[in-house]
């Protein structure tokens, strides 16, 4: 494999140029079919053509960059990921995995190796919902999943629709088709490479992580508690509609069932990442009138999430009760559990002691693209590198050796499979 190396002059150019892109003075903002994941595109388009692969786009503008194979009958090989970004991110969640994908057909370019399948790099559209909510929405398109309703979500600067934004970007949703784009029966798999976006391969001190599922998710972004705003001295407790204080209860019997489910060897986590009143309104001396609040549960285990769902709505009736106010959950998105393919699983570890890397096995709390693949029947697996300071965030730090690393293994397995 000396021979087909990665090209990773390439890759650090294309980290540079993404970086230039997206930086917004504090970290990295390229929005879902918006300026700075079009941009994104076109320079992922450019180089591919630069590099000899054949490209193509959908209806959904995902990009498809592939090396062209000896049998081109045969299924095809992919890897890829996502450049959007959220706002105020990193430079790496999800480039890592589309440049990886192009730095190694790079090489092997170089090296003059044709493999016998096809091997095709996706850069999928919108995998970020902090920009429309909806879930995985390039790789639900792909597949024929992305139904009507999901290209009317508005964007949440714009206001404009899905479906707008998606023309400007150059797509077609006009001529959207339920037959899928992507058939799982002519893909003979699809490889994920990632940054992890927890901590746990660098606290392991492990480089690369084999990823065994992907957990699922159910969220309520748009829940809004609503009391009676009043004069904190001169309303008694029995006279008090306080949203805030509903909202504290909530969170504590939702927090209160994580615990039982832990305890009972359950895995989940559990997340309230908007809590806020109305700063017009809000005031030391003022009883809340609303707050409004995000709700986002993620398990492997689907009956957790069944679970959950059920105590949420239980917890919200009893808190309407004993406070006086009323909970407006809004609308419930969510994304289903994956299960990675075990041999590929087992063909990443056997390849990562060839080459001397340190992997270990774990699961992903996060969500992926590489699920709506594995939910379709396709075998998948997903390749995380160590990553500091966490995602999400402009503090990002993936060391390029490690990159390196999860591309050289990448390679490996994409050459095992399509070579």
């Amino acid at each position: 494999m000396a021979t087909m190396e990665p090209d990773f002059a390439l890759a650090r150019s294309l980290f540079d140029a993404l970086h230039r892109i997206g930086f917004d003075g504090v970290g990295m903002t390229r929005a879902s079919y918006d300026d700075g994941e079009n941009r994104a595109h076109a320079l992922l388009a450019d180089t591919a053509r630069g590099l000899g692969l054949e490209i193509r786009t959908d209806w959904a503008a995902n990009l498809y960059m592939t090396l062209p194979g000896r049998d081109r009958l045969a299924p095809v090989v992919m890897t890829g990921s996502h450049v959007d970004t959220v706002p105020v991110g990193g430079n790496f969640d999800g480039a890592a995995g589309v440049v990886a994908g192009i730095a190694l057909l790079a090489g092997w370019i170089r090296a003059d190796c044709q493999p016998v399948h096809d091997v095709t790099v996706m850069a999928i559209r919108a995998e970020e919902s902090a920009w429309f909510p909806v879930s995985y929405i390039g790789s639900k398109a792909a597949f024929g999943l992305l139904d009507d309703a999901a290209l009317t979500v508005p964007q949440r600067d714009s206001g404009r629709p899905l479906a707008a934004h998606m023309a400007q970007a150059g797509g077609d949703p006009s001529n959207r088709v339920t037959a899928a784009v992507l058939a799982p029966s002519a893909i003979d798999c699809f490889v994920e490479l990632h940054i992890e976006q927890g901590p746990v391969l660098t606290e392991t001190d492990m480089t690369l992580g084999i990823v065994t599922g992907i957990c699922g998710s159910l969220r309520y972004r748009e829940v809004v508690v609503h009391g009676r705003y009043a004069h904190s001295g001169a309303t008694p407790r029995a006279y008090r509609q306080d949203a805030m204080a509903a909202t504290a209860r909530l969170i504590g019997m939702l927090e209160a069932t994580w615990l039982a489910i832990e305890a009972e060897g359950g895995e989940m986590t559990l997340t309230f990442g908007v809590c806020r009143t109305d700063p017009r309104q809000s005031d030391f001396s003022t009883i809340a009138g609303r707050v409004d609040l995000s709700i986002d549960v993620r398990s492997r285990t689907p009956s957790i999430l069944e679970r959950m769902d059920r105590h949420i709505h239980t917890a919200v009736t009893a808190v309407e009760a004993e406070y006086g106010v009323r909970i407006d959950l809004g609308t419930l998105s969510g994304s289903t559990p994956a299960s990675m393919d075990a041999g590929l699983q087992d063909d990443l570890t056997s390849l990562a002691s060839e080459l001397g890397f340190a992997a270990r096995s774990m699961p992903s709390g996060a969500g992926h693209d590489a699920a709506t693949f594995a939910n379709q029947g396709v075998p998948t697996a997903m390749l995380f590198v160590r990553n500091a300071n966490g995602s999400h965030n402009p503090d990002e730090a993936m060391d390029f050796q490690d990159f390196v690393q999860g591309t050289e293994l990448l390679s490996a397995l994409l050459w095992r499979r399509a070579g």
